[in-house]
């Protein structure tokens, strides 16, 4: 449990807040437990000693790293020996957030406890939430992974199946007309080349003169022929 059993009610109030903003902040990027207030729900064990940090980030079943966020109260050294020595022995990125005029008095404190802090963060409130800027980092201290993004395979259409087409079977010799059969379907009804040709009032006309009978001459009465001699 930290040194510091009583805060302001103004700064506790805004240490608070100012969890909650960063678990929304780091929830894209891990799974985030937060140790508000009272609550313990996020436990750390760091060699014999169980710890409880305000953030602690998991990927998967794994530990990817803790923050702690102090007010202007809790920038001392009995923190710095209680809490930040151990967070920075974890063997897992430890971030640290400090107000903007305790920042000079955090890195003093770090480095007389020997304290290995992989970031130290300044924040200040703001009308949307917080100013955060990141002062301090320990190149030689893990860091937080990468975003993971999933990776998505392009949807690929099966391939669609097109039947072939079937050749045209050649006409056999047998299946063509022979002269004999056409010359007698022409007759049976079917116009010939010269006959489509023609105009339609041709064709009726010659149509009709093909089917008259023809007139014949009608025979002279005998009895004529002997009146006429």
């Amino acid at each position: 449990m930290s040194p510091i059993l009583i805060r302001p009610v103004r700064e506790q109030l805004e240490h608070d807040r100012l969890i909650r903003h960063l678990a929304t902040m780091y929830k894209k990027r891990f799974e985030v437990d937060v140790n508000v207030g009272d609550e313990q729900v996020a436990p750390v064990k760091i060699g014999a000693l169980t710890l409880y940090p305000d953030l602690v980030w998991t990927d998967g079943k794994r530990l990817a790293g803790v923050a702690e966020v102090e007010t202007g109260e809790s920038v001392n050294n009995l923190e710095a020996m209680a809490q930040w020595v151990h967070f920075s022995r974890a063997k897992v990125p430890f971030h640290l957030y400090v107000p903007v005029h305790g920042y000079d008095a955090t890195r003093r404190l770090c480095d007389a406890n020997q304290a290995k802090i992989t970031e130290i963060w300044t924040y200040r409130p703001s009308l949307d939430g917080f100013d955060l800027v990141k002062m301090y980092t320990d190149a030689s201290q893990p860091a937080l992974p990468a975003v993971r993004k999933p990776t998505v395979k392009p949807a690929v259409a099966p391939p669609v199946k097109v039947a072939a087409a079937k050749p045209a079977k050649p006409v056999s010799k047998s299946a063509r007309p022979t002269p004999k059969a056409a010359k007698a379907g022409s007759k049976n009804g079917k116009l010939s080349a010269a006959a489509r040709t023609m105009k339609p009032k041709a064709r009726a006309h010659k149509a009709t003169s093909r089917g008259a009978p023809r007139k014949t001459a009608s025979p002279r009465k005998k009895g004529g022929a002997a009146r006429g001699r």
